[in-house]
C-alpha cells in the first residue's frame, strides 16, 4: 500500500488513482458543482467572478477548466491565467507573447538549424543496391 500525505490538507491517505485523500476529493466535487452552477445562471461571468462568487481559488477553476469539466464555449468571458505572465487566455497553457519568447530562446540555444535534406545530400548506402526488391522481379 503506498502512503502519503496530502497535498491539499496534510493528512496521510492511501494513495490509489488519485494524488489528494477522500475528504478533498469531495470537497474539490463540492467546488466543481457550485462553478458549474454559478456559469449555468451567469454565462458571461468572467474567472474573477466565479471565484468571488463560489469561493473557489482562481487556481482550481483553472484546474477544472484545463482538465475538460469547465468547459469554455458556453462561457465567453472566462479565461484563465497564462503560466508565465498571467494574461487571460482562452487555449493553451501560455499566451502567444510568452510562447513566441519561448521559441527565441530556443533558437538562440539551439548551435545550427537543421539542414533540409534534399535527394543529393542523401545518398542510399552502397549494401542498398543489393537488396532485393519486390519491383526488381520480372
Amino acid at each position: 500500500m503506498d502512503l502519503d500525505n496530502c497535498p491539499r490538507c496534510g493528512k496521510l491517505f492511501a494513495k490509489n488513482f488519485r494524488d489528494v485523500c477522500p475528504a478533498c476529493i469531495k470537497a474539490i466535487d463540492q467546488e466543481y458543482t457550485l462553478c458549474s452552477d454559478y456559469l449555468r445562471k451567469n454565462k458571461g461571468a468572467t474567472i474573477t467572478d466565479l471565484a468571488d462568487a463560489t469561493d473557489v481559488s482562481i487556481k482550481q477553476i483553472t484546474k477544472f477548466i484545463k482538465e475538460g469539466r469547465i468547459s469554455l464555449i458556453g462561457a465567453p468571458n472566462l479565461m484563465y491565467p497564462c503560466e508565465m505572465c498571467g494574461n487571460l487566455i482562452r487555449e493553451h497553457n501560455k499566451c502567444e507573447s510568452c510562447r513566441a519568447k519561448l521559441l527565441q530562446e530556443v533558437d538562440k540555444v539551439r548551435p545550427n538549424p537543421p539542414v533540409k535534406e534534399t535527394k543529393e545530400t542523401t545518398k542510399a548506402p552502397a549494401s542498398a543496391a543489393s537488396v532485393y526488391r519486390i519491383m526488381d522481379r520480372s
